[in-house]
């Protein structure tokens, strides 16, 4: 698949970007078989994209045997019927191995992680994505958050590298990032270049980020909540003001102060809901550890409100 045909089927997505979460068995080895279900379900329910093997997937815990494993899997279980994009990071060595493993895997694009804890300045970061997009021939969204922080004209940079489609932002800095979008406007004029909003739980901050002109967004929420998720996603391409309303007051706040009160719980509380809502996908590897046990059952009342949300607007 080249860069423009990715770029097209992501532009006005009829559903959440779905990052599935990566399923461990009793004795911690991949679970091929539940994640396959996790993944085929994800896609029957409506998903735009699925991100295999990125933050919400565990990249950081996966070798590069299981992570090439998990994107075929998912590339098998979407078909075709909706992109599959792979997690590729660490040093540039490494990025550019994962890269390739996901293009042999039937991968459909990349999510390009930040380098390995290494502050690189701005040259070297560019000429780190460079050599990734350069590795294969799948579009490449590079993700700017922790220690990949970019300046409006290295966004320019990237958009003019052959293969680098789009910015997924994970650091929330709206007025750094109103600055990249203005830029590279200006500086390439007719360039479909595309944002995404990257933080965690974004849906809390989607309003903002279309404010922006940022309509795409990961939902970590549509893993165990997909009737969720795709109620809010709907509701914000149409406009009701008042669905959007109900569901962050009273599904996605009580969440993410749910998964504020853990270390790592952006990962480990969504685990949690998948298998509160009936599939066993194993718990976390380390060095995440598993939500406390009145975590989990805050969720389950959480997931539980959501649903009776969805009922109420339906009723109206």
């Amino acid at each position: 698949m080249t860069s423009a045909p990715l770029a097209a089927r992501l532009t006005a997505p009829s559903g959440p970007l779905f990052f599935p979460v990566t399923a461990y068995g009793p004795d911690g080895g991949l679970d091929l078989d539940v994640y396959r279900t996790h993944v085929r379900r994800g896609v029957e329910a409506g998903a735009a994209a699925v991100f295999a093997c990125c933050g919400t997937g565990e990249f950081h815990a996966l070798t590069p045997e299981e992570f090439q494993d998990c994107v075929r899997a998912a590339a098998e279980e979407a078909a075709g019927r909706v992109p599959v994009l792979a997690g590729a990071g660490y040093g540039t060595a490494l990025a550019v191995r994962y890269a390739r493993l996901a293009e042999e895997a039937g991968a459909d694009g990349l999510l390009a992680m930040p380098p390995y804890l290494v502050a690189a300045g701005q040259e070297g970061l560019v000429r780190h994505y460079r050599e990734v997009a350069a590795a294969t021939a799948l579009p490449v969204i590079v993700y700017q958050r922790g220690n990949a922080v970019f300046t409006p004209r290295s966004v320019v940079e990237l958009a003019r590298t052959d293969g680098i489609v789009g910015l997924k932002d994970g650091l929330g800095d709206l007025d750094l990032l109103q600055r990249i979008v203005s830029t590279v406007r200006t500086e390439l004029p007719g360039r479909d270049f595309l944002y995404f909003n990257g933080l965690p739980t974004a849906e809390q901050t989607q309003l903002a980020y279309r404010a922006l002109g940022v309509t795409l967004y990961s939902s970590a929420a549509f893993c165990f909540a997909p009737e969720v998720a795709l109620a809010f996603h709907r509701a914000l391409r149409t406009g009701d003001e008042a669905t959007v309303h109900r569901l962050l007051d009273g599904f996605y706040r009580p969440f993410v102060e749910l998964r504020d009160k853990g270390r790592g719980y952006a990962v480990a509380l969504v685990k949690a809901g998948v298998r509160l809502r009936g599939l066993d996908v194993g718990e976390v590897r380390t060095p995440l550890q598993e939500p406390a046990e009145d975590h989990v059952k805050q969720l389950a009342r959480i997931i539980e409100r959501g649903q009776a949300l969805l009922q109420d607007g339906a009723a109206r």
